[in-house]
């Protein structure tokens, strides 16, 4: 048994006056907690579990957290989230709710949408450009604004990339060899997906250089971003085309659902930004990932712990183990 699992059934005994008989529940819910050893925050998630007469039927072991069957009288699910959102904060736990044969499932075909800067990959790839232009701390307060919301996305991009004008396109290269890092759990999420028949599309903010080798190298199915002009071998300063924004990710996403014959209640979508917020509105699971704390807020879903395939505990059954 490991060490989180061994202090949630510590707690459990303290609290058995409250979810006494509950094993013998029909479980009609089912609850992702991220890792914690911290026994007041467990505490305060089960206090508060008892107080929305959700009773813990039933705890599963997962990688880097739990899974909790739960019985009670019929939840609202997006309520719930929204409700537990704050004592997520307080308590630094992943908590999301999902029903307990969820949708969309690993179990038929879905799309999973991610954003690339900040969420497939570790970095902005604009800010991480600027450093070879000695503006890094510029560009970045710019970048950051921009995904809390604070200002309009195209606006700034448009004047994000007009500071980039005269550098060498092979900057391009350096900075996709040398700054870029998939995120944590990226290739398993991507590769388990397509394994279940699922498509994957990464739609960006970002530009087409970085989104087009990532293409390649994960196999993904799609993928949109913004072109960036280049002349005699410079970047101009210039965006080409529309740029893919808040709107258009959203459009795209409802698009190849589309296209691929897959109802949006069977999506997934992952973002950090404001400009995610409403793609992920959209998804039949949005899921704010190691976002900012407005986009958080908002987001029907977020995950803070742990790597991108924690996605993975929300698309899932549990494996029923009696408590």
């Amino acid at each position: 048994m490991s060490a989180f699992l061994g202090l949630f059934y510590k707690l459990r005994l303290m609290l058995k006056s409250l979810i006494s008989q509950a094993c013998a529940k029909e479980p009609n819910l089912q609850l992702y907690l991220s890792a914690s050893e911290d026994k007041e925050s467990l505490k305060t998630i089960i206090l508060a579990l008892a107080e929305h007469q959700l009773d813990i039927v039933c705890v599963q072991d997962v990688h880097l957290g739990w899974k909790l069957a739960l019985a009670g009288e019929q939840q609202n699910i997006q309520a719930l989230n929204k409700q537990f959102r704050l004592i997520s904060e307080q308590t630094d736990v992943d908590i999301a709710f999902v029903a307990t044969n969820p949708i969309p499932s690993l179990s038929q075909a879905g799309i999973l949408f991610m954003d690339m800067d900040s969420t497939l990959i570790q970095c902005e790839c604009i800010d991480e450009i600027a450093d070879f232009l000695g503006i890094k701390e510029k560009i970045s307060a710019i970048t950051k604004s921009a995904m809390e919301g604070k200002l309009d996305f195209s606006a700034s991009l448009i004047a994000r990339v007009k500071l980039l004008a005269g550098l060498e396109e092979s900057v391009l290269k350096q900075v996709y060899d040398e700054r870029i890092c998939l995120t944590d759990g990226a290739e398993a999420l991507i590769q388990t997906v397509h394994k279940a028949g699922w498509k994957v599309g990464l739609v960006s903010g970002g530009f087409t250089y970085f989104t087009g080798l990532l293409e390649k190298r994960l196999n993904l199915d799609f993928t949109r971003a913004n072109s960036l002009e280049i002349i005699d071998g410079k970047l101009t300063g210039r965006v080409l085309g529309a740029i893919v924004d808040a709107q258009m990710k959203k459009e795209l996403l409802i698009k190849q659902s589309e296209a691929w014959g897959i109802d949006l209640a069977h999506t997934v979508a992952l973002g950090d930004g404001a400009n995610d917020l409403p793609m992920l509105a959209t998804a039949g699971i949005g899921i704010a990932f190691h976002a900012k704390p407005q986009v958080r807020t908002l987001a029907p879903f977020a995950l803070s712990s742990g790597g991108l395939d924690q996605t993975l505990h929300l698309l899932t059954p549990m494996i029923r183990e009696e408590v």
